[in-house]
């Protein structure tokens, strides 16, 4: 289906794909996130995430949380390092009413100390869950270590010594700072036309003044490989394996894809899931997850095991990478590999959700959505000697870093 993209005069973006639905799915979707956060701002990116729900100018939280529930429709949220995003799925006849809470909530909040107060505990509920989890917390620590003395290293939940600071001020601050229109994409899809989006557009948003960020994101500091390890009180050991990586615009991106699918993506027939649940029996599950920010990232292998086979693992997987960066995969190798991500990037197309969250996310990254069709030249175009030379950079002994829960 045909993606259009419009712009306002104030510069902030629309971009619709039209399907056969009877749901609408629509969000806007803005990049600021934990990394836009002031040293004394820890955690405000997922705070404000939260409060933006509390009440507005003319709607209370209440009114907020029921206007499109009563209707069968549900409004959510979600903060990452570099975005934040509000989202909406309702029937295609109440599109513009999700059109209408989303634009209230994020440019009308009134942030009512009384409701701020309410939600610092829920904000510290959710911290102290996330401690609780040592798959959770693990992520964060090896974060922290790997972007050392820089925003993007910080927890998005923030801890409790910097939420009791947050004011309504200081929330609004936040929003004046990083809520800009030049930061903004609101995407959409659904069983109608850009001409409902542009009138729907002109109605909630147009009259929004054009604003622009003045200030740009501070490069992540040079650090050293690390190994660390640390005794806890769980059944299971968890361990991390990573190494740094680079941003989302790079033109070896399309390659790291498919060197982390095949090791250790979501299908049980990755190189990692296959050595060490189905040859060992070691672990139940393995994860390779590469994130890709705006202008470096990280990749990471994740995996829990007993206690007493964390050493016998970590051979397998460090046998596993050397054979990455010693052996050219052969031409069949390669191919079975590019189908396999193909055929799982044409499943996930079939969620409009998620349809609908890529899109904005790719227009604010790249200024434009690539259409399947790019995206399958993009894949198979990479070559074995790509993916060799991505495996010998990623996971150089030299400069993979690892943190151990046992």
């Amino acid at each position: 289906m045909e993606i259009e993209i419009l712009t306002l005069p104030n510069g902030l973006r629309f971009v619709h794909k039209r399907v056969k639905s009877a749901v609408a799915y629509c969000g806007l979707t803005i990049n600021a996130g934990t990394r836009d956060e002031l040293e004394r701002e820890h955690g405000m990116a997922h705070f404000l995430e939260h409060v933006l729900f509390k009440g507005t100018k003319t709607r209370s939280s209440l009114k907020i949380a029921t206007m499109l529930e009563s209707q069968g429709g549900d409004l959510n949220a979600f903060t990452g390092k570099e975005e934040t995003a509000v989202h909406a799925v309702v029937l295609r006849s109440d599109l513009g009413k999700a059109f209408d809470v989303i634009s209230d909530i994020v440019f009308n909040s009134t942030f009512p100390s009384a409701e701020l107060e309410k939600e610092k505990d829920v904000v510290r509920d959710e911290i102290n869950l996330y401690r609780d989890s040592p798959s959770e917390a693990i992520f964060d620590e090896f974060e922290e270590l790997l972007f050392p003395a820089s925003s993007l290293g910080r927890s998005i939940l923030g801890s409790a010594a910097s939420l009791r600071t947050f004011s309504a001020q200081r929330v609004r601050s936040f929003v004046n700072r990083c809520y800009t229109t030049d930061r903004m994409v609101f995407s959409s899809v659904g069983c109608f036309g850009i001409e409902r989006v542009a009138k729907l557009a002109d109605r909630y948003f147009a009259q929004l003044p054009r604003s622009s960020v003045q200030s740009k994101r501070d490069p992540v500091p040079a650090y050293s490989a690390f190994g660390k390890s640390c005794k806890k009180s769980t059944h299971q050991a968890h361990c991390l394996l990573g190494n740094r990586t680079f941003g989302y615009t790079h033109g070896s991106r399309f390659a790291l894809y498919l060197l982390v699918n095949m090791l250790g993506g979501p299908s049980q027939n990755s190189r990692l899931s296959l050595a060490l649940r189905e040859t060992h029996g070691l672990a139940y599950g393995v994860e390779v997850a590469s994130t890709l920010y705006s202008d470096c990232g990280a990749t990471t292998i994740y995996f829990g095991t007993e206690k007493g086979a964390v050493e016998k693992c970590l051979s397998v997987v460090n046998g596993e990478l050397e054979k990455l960066r010693s052996d050219k995969l052969t031409a069949a190798q390669l191919n079975r590999a590019k189908k396999q991500l193909l055929g799982q990037i044409a499943i996930g197309s079939e969620s409009n959700e998620q349809a609908m969250l890529s899109m904005g996310k790719s227009l604010l990254a790249y200024g434009k959505i690539d259409s399947s069709r790019e995206v399958e030249e993009h894949i198979r175009s990479v070559t074995a000697e790509q993916i060799q030379a991505l495996a010998r950079e990623v996971f150089n002994p030299e400069s993979l870093s690892s943190l151990i829960y046992r």
